[in-house]
């Protein structure tokens, strides 16, 4: 028997058979270019980190993590409960305060806005009792570095024109965001 580069006569004559078939080629073709396509897209789609750090304003001025390799991320929406607003002006108010948020975020840091639409871009409406919570949850909102939107109504439907209406925190680190909106109850 003769060897050739480690294999058989016999057995480089299957393989030769093996390969002139054109359905076998055309299978192995399909399975190479297969492989050659999902090592390609692996880089596109795989989930991308984020390391995001805040200055927060405080005497010590120190620098504060806000996010752990691989958080979850999510928007909240604060909405006025004493407005006593309609649903349909409750889910327009929230709509301006999603959107301004997202446009921030943006412009600041696109890469966190990718990882809160990895996470399937979650929004989370609580309920304030009056403007004064509203003002401190902003407040705190702000000293701890996430993003804030505030929303004054125009006043042409329900309510007085300048009331603040709903404050949007976030996109961002949930666990950052649940240390400042964490205690209030959902809409």
């Amino acid at each position: 028997m003769i060897r050739i580069f480690g294999v058989s006569k016999q057995t480089s004559y299957v393989m030769m058979d093996y390969f002139s078939n054109p359905n076998a080629f055309t299978l192995v073709a399909g399975v190479a270019c297969g492989l050659w396509l999902g090592w390609g897209l692996h880089g596109r789609f795989r989930r991308p980190t984020v390391k995001m750090t805040a200055v927060p304003r405080t005497e010590s001025n120190t620098e504060v993590n806000m996010m752990g390799e691989h958080g979850e991320f999510k928007m909240v929406l604060i909405v006025r409960n004493d407005l006593k607003m309609g649903k349909g002006k409750v889910a327009a108010q929230c709509a301006h305060a999603a959107v301004s948020a997202y446009k921030q975020v943006l412009k600041r840091n696109p890469e966190l806005l990718k990882q809160w639409e990895y996470c399937g871009q979650p929004k989370v409406v609580v309920r304030a009792p009056d403007e004064e919570t509203l003002i401190q949850l902003l407040s705190h909102a702000t000293e701890v570095g996430l993003t804030v939107s505030l929303i004054q109504d125009a006043g042409r439907t329900q309510i007085t024109p300048g009331s603040r209406t709903v404050l949007g925190i976030g996109p961002g680190p949930a666990k950052l965001i649940d240390t400042v909106t964490g205690h209030l109850k959902l809409y």
